[in-house]
């Protein structure tokens, strides 16, 4: 752009020349002198544009994006179940009961109730109690108090002896009759009638009194058994024992009997039966758990307690024990008793009725044979011929006197039978839903006595 003059310039000259003489309108009537004398006017100073200011174009703010927020997780509010455990046979509370739900755990009092605090989100509730099956319900909608009903785990049982449970193909054998019957269960003697604890036990009195005479491992039979699933009892021979009258001074009661009111006797057979439940039998039952009888009592009575209340009270107090001790340990109780007290009016001072043993053990084995009642019996001349109507009439007239909760298991008569006659005692427990044992003391069974499986 050199050489060339600005805009502003230029125009300022050119309205100088349009001033000059001789310029047409511009001229006036002026003298020549006027018009020779120089123009004194400057030229106008040019203004310079202004530079416009640019205000900067405000930076958008932008929003920070929201963080979402995320609702907790409601925690569930605690829950808490009340009910009642019942007998699904009669209605009865169903005491000593577990109930548990998601790891809470209660224990049934008497009337059969209990509650589960702060459970959170169980949805459903498991009921178990020895000798009974295992339950398991659904949580209610409402608040309402849960009833749980119990079926009875009903007994079909043969009695081992000891010579079967020593002898392994005896034993295979009765396990291979067992597979093709009704039977669901078996009895083992730990402790039998000649005294003899029948297995390596670790109950000191045991040795000392030279009572220990081993004849089979537990362990392996057991372990045969619970492979077919079969419900495993052990019999102990309680106080009739001469060998321990014998050896512990103060112990005997008189005629080879152990003195059944002595609570200092009952830790022998209970240490006996602890053992059993924890080498893993289902059941522990308790045989000869009385006072003596017939001759015997009478020779003895000085010794028994006088009367009939503290005799119930000494057999009961220790079947009581009994069940504190095992059914922590998750094993049930049983009681053999006498058949006649199941029709009689006394404890025949044995210390035993159906309503006193039955409130403090899981079931009760009344020993219905009908060739223990004496000629007369029902108006029979032989009861040993009439061996249905003899054990109905046994299990009729004490059911009734069965305290609630309780299961009436009759051992019945294997020995001088036949098939037929060992089954008419079966029909008769099945017909009132009780489970039987069936003994005979070389453990020898007939495939004849038995129904199909």
């Amino acid at each position: 752009m050199a050489g060339r003059l600005p805009r502003v310039i230029v125009v300022a000259l050119m309205a100088a020349t349009a001033c000059s003489p001789g310029g047409g309108p511009a001229e006036s009537s002026a003298g020549a002198s006027d018009r020779a004398r120089p123009s004194t006017t400057a030229a106008p100073t040019a203004v310079p544009t202004a530079v416009p200011t640019v205000t900067p174009a405000p930076t958008p703010t932008v929003a920070p994006t929201p963080t979402p927020t995320v609702a907790p997780t409601p925690t569930p509010a605690p829950v808490s179940v009340r009910g009642q455990v019942v007998s699904a046979l009669d209605g009865g509370p169903l005491a000593g009961t577990t109930v548990s739900a998601a790891g809470v755990v209660a224990v049934t009092g008497d009337d059969g109730r209990f509650e589960l605090a702060d459970i959170g989100a169980a949805d459903a509730v498991s009921a178990s109690r020895p000798a009974w099956e295992t339950t398991t319900v659904e949580l209610p909608d409402t608040a309402a108090p849960l009833v749980i009903e119990l079926d009875p785990f009903v007994v079909r049982a043969l009695r081992v002896s000891s010579y079967v449970a020593a002898d392994p193909d005896e034993y295979a054998d009765l396990l291979e009759l067992v597979d093709e019957t009704v039977v669901n269960a078996l009895v083992f003697d730990t402790k039998d009638e000649t005294d003899r604890v029948l297995y390596e036990t670790d109950v000191e009195l045991a040795h000392e009194i030279g009572s220990v005479d081993p004849m089979y491992d537990p362990a392996d039979l057991l372990a045969e058994a619970r492979s077919r699933d079969l419900y495993t009892i052990t019999r102990i021979v309680t106080f009739e024992d001469a060998t321990w009258a014998r050896g512990v001074p103060g112990a005997a009661l008189g005629g080879g009997w152990v003195d059944a009111a002595r609570r200092a006797n009952w830790d022998y057979p209970l240490d006996l039966a602890v053992e059993a439940c924890e080498l893993g039998f289902d059941e522990i039952q308790f045989d000869y758990i009385r006072f003596p009888a017939g001759r015997l009592s009478a020779r003895t009575i000085a010794a028994v307690p006088a009367t009939e209340a503290e005799r119930v009270a000494a057999i009961s107090g220790f079947l009581a024990e009994a069940r504190s001790r095992l059914h922590d340990r998750g094993c049930g109780v049983s009681a053999a008793i006498f058949g006649i007290v199941m029709s009689s009016e006394t404890d025949e001072r044995l210390g035993q009725t159906p309503e006193a043993v039955s409130a403090v053990v899981d079931a009760v084995s009344p020993m219905v044979y009908p060739s223990h009642y004496s000629p007369g019996w029902l108006g029979y001349a032989d009861p040993n011929d009439h061996p249905g109507p003899v054990v109905a009439h046994a299990l009729d007239t004490g059911s009734v006197r069965m305290a609630p909760g309780s299961l009436l298991r009759p051992w019945l008569q294997g020995f001088y039978y036949n098939g037929a006659q060992v089954q008419a005692q079966i029909a008769e427990a099945e017909a009132r839903g009780a489970g039987w044992i069936i003994w005979n003391a070389s453990g020898s069974y007939a495939r004849s006595w038995l129904p199909p499986a």
